[in-house]
């Protein structure tokens, strides 16, 4: 997608604007109950352990590192416990809204990464990690910096809007296309998060086939990217370094791409 076409979309109210698509209600992408709907992977950990993994609290919450004792994988089977919990299906246009809060617990390589976990989304090769992109959740407690947001694009390539090439800005703002690339893109400074006080963030993820994705933190959007590298793919719950509670996760598909204007402030 050309700058121009970008700008077109972000700045312009076309006179025809066509949405064609099925504007179903949000429905629950996990149901809280069971994994049926899932497939459960660890990097090297035993089918016991994805279990101490991947957990289900009452009312449904999603519990990541519940009952894996504290420490285990940090020094003596570093990164062994990395996981992802993915869909079965695959996903294209849509719209997924999750909400998300730190535990206690740190493993693996919390020494680099801190508090870390997220969404994988457009998955093209499933293992650990996958070629996917990402909707980064983390927190570095020790800068106290968000990082939330953040797009990984893990093995894919793609068009990213940056003021400084470090951090996401809005083209109005001065932000401006930086090569396709691979790598780590850092969302907005600025965006208002939770790290470690107990509360919930609320996120969600916008993605168009490969033509654009939105990441929205707390009701402000932190980051966009376009020309995607890949066009649809399972979606995955990543466990990484911190233990996570996830709750309400819910998924709107479309029918064919809706313009990126349509949610935009």
């Amino acid at each position: 997608m050309s700058p121009k076409l970008i700008a077109a979309l972000l700045f312009t109210h076309a006179a025809a604007r066509v949405v064609s698509a099925a504007d179903g209600s949000y429905k629950p992408l996990f149901n809280g109950k069971d994994f049926n709907d899932w497939t459960l992977l660890l990097r090297d950990g035993t089918p016991e352990e994805i279990k101490q993994v991947y957990t289900i609290d009452p009312g449904g919450i999603l519990h990541v590192f519940r009952d894996l004792p504290n420490g285990t994988g940090v020094e003596t089977r570093k990164n062994a416990t990395h996981g992802v919990m993915a869909t079965k299906r695959s996903y294209k246009y849509y719209s997924l809204k999750f909400e998300y809060k730190w535990g206690t617990k740190l493993f693996n390589n919390h020494d680099q990464f801190q508090y870390d976990a997220g969404v994988i989304y457009h998955i093209t090769e499933m293992k650990i990690w996958p070629t996917a992109l990402q909707y980064q959740v983390r927190y570095n407690h020790l800068e106290n910096r968000n990082h939330t947001g953040d797009i990984v694009a893990g093995g894919i390539t793609m068009q990213w809007y940056s003021k400084d090439g470090a951090t996401f800005e809005w083209p109005k703002d001065g932000g401006t296309p930086q090569p396709v690339r691979r790598g780590q893109h850092y969302a907005q400074l600025n965006a208002p998060f939770h790290g470690l006080d107990g509360q919930w963030n609320v996120c969600e993820l916008i993605v168009m086939g490969d033509r654009y994705l939105l990441h929205k933190l707390n009701g402000k959007i932190v980051n966009m990217a376009t020309d995607l590298g890949t066009a649809e793919g399972p979606i995955a719950i990543e466990a990484e370094t911190g233990e996570t509670l996830w709750r309400n996760i819910l998924i709107k598909e479309f029918t064919a791409p809706v313009p990126m204007e349509t949610f935009l402030p």
